[in-house]
């Protein structure tokens, strides 16, 4: 189906809403993202990720409660639906499946 593949990034975004459960909006995925990785990542593109998962049906959000430590704003706050779980499932597999082609005596080299 077209435009139901998952990219790498929004890959990792899917992993990091799955790792944080509860507490996953878009400046703790960020921050997540780039503690695990070592690697900068803007909020902008975070949240495009965040909108296109959202259209593809792989997360769903609410807002939460308006906080006076953000003046008031509410965060939205984002899980991963059953299709994302399938997704994230079925890439896992592919690159389980691809690993075990790897022929063993090339992992010394990787």
């Amino acid at each position: 189906m077209k435009g139901t593949n998952l990219g790498e990034f929004e890959e990792v975004v899917l992993l990091t809403i799955a790792a944080l459960l509860s507490e996953a909006y878009s400046v703790a995925i960020c921050d997540e993202i780039e503690r695990v990785t070592e690697r900068k990542v803007k909020l902008s593109v975070v949240h495009a990720v965040l909108n296109r998962l959202e259209k593809k049906g792989y997360v769903k959000s609410h807002l939460g409660e308006p906080t006076k430590a953000r003046g008031g704003r509410r965060k939205r706050f984002f899980t991963i639906s059953h299709a994302g779980k399938v997704a994230l499932t079925k890439v896992k597999e592919q690159r389980d499946q691809l690993w075990s082609l790897v022929p063993e005596f090339n992992l010394k080299f990787l």
